[in-house]
């Protein structure tokens, strides 16, 4: 018995984690390994406990009779303050600066290991804002975007900066960037639901000019905007193209020297 029962955890487990926020039947479950309900609100409880104690998440019940459980990815404090100064470190190798005030950090956001941690760092920003979609721009963004959705459990919508055949219909709209230009960006009608509750995540902000063309299309499908999640945000300038933002580290230039550092929490 005790061998039966820590199998099923095992499994159990691995089918809240492998579907981040999206809700399983206590019902189906307990058919599913011929036990009762009961016996598997008991292990969502150890599960829960587990979880917690390692501190990348917890289980959320909804009680009643066609009720469920889900994983709520989490990333607290202490697991953001290890991972984001950690490559922080990474980041003010000298080699990793570019012209213009940039760092390296493709090869970073690229890795799936350390994309899925930023991605469950930005989801916990916005524990509770539950958002419909996950909105970001190509390229970039959409590692750190991709596992922020997933970590939701809700789609991942991508505006690009040149319509394609293969999305359909689309919608464009024009912005202007930091330097005074005019750009255009495009989604495909298909992707996002008139109404829905956005969430917008990118990889860097500098002026915000990206973000402000995402809002503005964001408001083309009347949607709500619940946040903006950066990865990286640009200490300068001060005053951004967006009222509100959260990012996870801060990039800073002074006496011609990067750093990188956390962000406030706000």
């Amino acid at each position: 018995m005790r061998g039966q029962r820590t199998e099923r955890l095992v499994r159990l487990a691995a089918k809240f984690m492998l579907a981040p926020s999206k809700l399983v039947s206590l019902t189906e479950l307990a058919g599913k390994f011929n036990v009762s309900k009961t016996v598997i609100s008991d292990d969502v409880e150890v599960i829960n406990s587990a979880m917690t104690a390692e501190g990348f998440g917890h289980m959320q019940v909804d009680r009643g009779r066609s009720g469920g459980a889900r994983f709520i990815p989490l990333c607290t404090g202490e697991n953001r303050t290890k991972i984001l100064q950690g490559i922080a470190e990474k980041l003010t190798d000298p080699d990793r600066y570019l012209p213009g005030g940039l760092i390296y950090y493709s090869d970073l956001i690229f890795n799936p290991e350390i994309a899925l941690s930023l991605g469950y760092a930005i989801s916990s920003l916005f524990e509770g804002c539950r958002p419909d979609v996950v909105m970001t721009s190509e390229v970039k963004g959409i590692p750190v975007a991709m596992f922020s959705a997933y970590a939701m459990g809700v789609p991942l919508a991508v505006c690009r900066f040149r319509n394609r055949p293969s999305d359909g219909s689309a919608v464009g709209v024009h912005y202007p960037s930091a330097n005074g230009d005019v750009k255009t960006m495009y989604i495909g009608t298909r992707q996002l639901k008139r109404g829905c509750r956005v969430l917008i995540v990118d990889d860097f902000m500098r002026g915000g000019s990206t973000a402000a063309g995402m809002l503005l299309m964001a408001k083309q499908f009347d949607a709500e905007v619940v946040g903006i999640g950066i990865f990286i945000a640009s200490e300068e300038p001060e005053i951004k193209a967006v009222p509100t933002y959260r990012s996870l580290l801060t990039l800073s230039h002074k006496e011609g020297k990067a750093t990188l550092f956390m962000s406030p929490d706000k």
